[in-house]
């Protein structure tokens, strides 16, 4: 596969990926400015002018809270968009990996959610991302869906660098702790993407890995563990914190109310993309350590 389009090529995960796939052959790193999602018209005169034999898709509307009244903007970008994308590759021939979400699911399992169980999307985002995935199985292009989880990166701002910045602010912290889920690095994300492009290009057989996946760090944590981790790792490394970790509190979702409902079970099921492509999937502590030290190096 020579050609790849990227989009998004500025968010986290897209800035990942230009990193990834360089390996695999050109890769056309679209920004917002090269493709606008919410325009047909845009996004069209890109893939015809690229012509991809692979496009990856980690462009999102991800404003969780914001998309609850922008439904209009967060439905363009993460619902019809993929559907042109996807159109597009299935007259074109072209392979198209589209990236989704676990707030597809409305979080009450008690146990990790596998690729089939029920949708029940509650938030205009979770909506959005799921009509998304529909709009890319509708159009008859092969692909490869990858549902993910509490993305983070050293490029970009997330939970991960929050916290930072709060610990060096405040003397006290609260954080959600009836919430659980896999922090997942966007590295391992577009380290992955490329496993599974490498593997579908090799195969004689790749419409057999056609189909949709769900992609985390192994393991699972609250936001409060999570932060908890992240406050302590950096006083190890002998950091200096306003934050003491005693002073890092857990509290329910009920004392921190948001716009957009959060799924109380984040947490993803990944044996079948293990299974299928032979993928080893790292402890989340794994990357939130890596990207603590490459901010430490790169100096906050």
């Amino acid at each position: 596969m020579s050609a790849i389009l990227v989009t998004g090529a500025n968010g986290q995960v897209g800035f990942e990926l230009r990193r990834s796939l360089g390996v695999l052959g050109d890769v056309a790193a679209l920004s917002r400015a090269d493709m606008d999602l919410a325009s047909e018209a845009s996004i069209l005169a890109a893939l015809d002018e690229h012509k991809p034999r692979v496009i990856v898709n980690p462009a999102a509307y991800t404003a969780v809270d914001r998309a609850e009244s922008d439904r209009e903007l967060a439905m363009a970008v993460n619902a019809t968009a993929p559907g042109i994308l996807a159109r597009w590759a299935a007259d074109n021939g072209a392979w198209l990996v589209h990236y989704s979400t676990d707030y597809v699911f409305d979080g009450t399992k008690g146990d990790p959610y596998g690729e089939e169980d029920a949708i029940n999307p509650q938030s205009v985002y979770g909506e959005s991302k799921w009509r998304g995935e529909e709009a890319v199985r509708a159009s008859g292009a092969r692909h490869a869906i990858l549902r993910t989880s509490w993305v983070y990166g050293h490029h970009g701002s997330n939970f991960l660098k929050t916290i930072l910045r709060l610990a060096g602010e405040r003397s006290a912290l609260n954080v959600v702790a009836d919430q659980v889920g896999a922090p997942t690095s966007a590295a391992l994300i577009a380290d992955v993407t490329r496993g599974v492009i490498e593997r579908i290009a090799a195969s004689q057989a790749p419409d057999d890995f056609a189909g949709t996946y769900h992609l985390t760090a192994k393991g699972s944590t609250s936001w409060h563990g999570y932060a908890a981790h992240i406050v302590r790792e950096t006083l190890a490394a002998n950091e200096k914190l306003a934050l003491s970790l005693d002073a890092l509190k857990p509290i329910s979702t009920a004392e921190y109310p948001t716009p957009a409902k959060r799924p109380a079970n984040s947490r993803l099921n990944c044996s079948k993309l293990m299974d299928r492509f032979d993928i080893v999937l790292p402890a989340w502590q794994d990357g939130v350590d890596d990207v603590l030290a490459r901010l430490r190096a790169a100096g906050g």
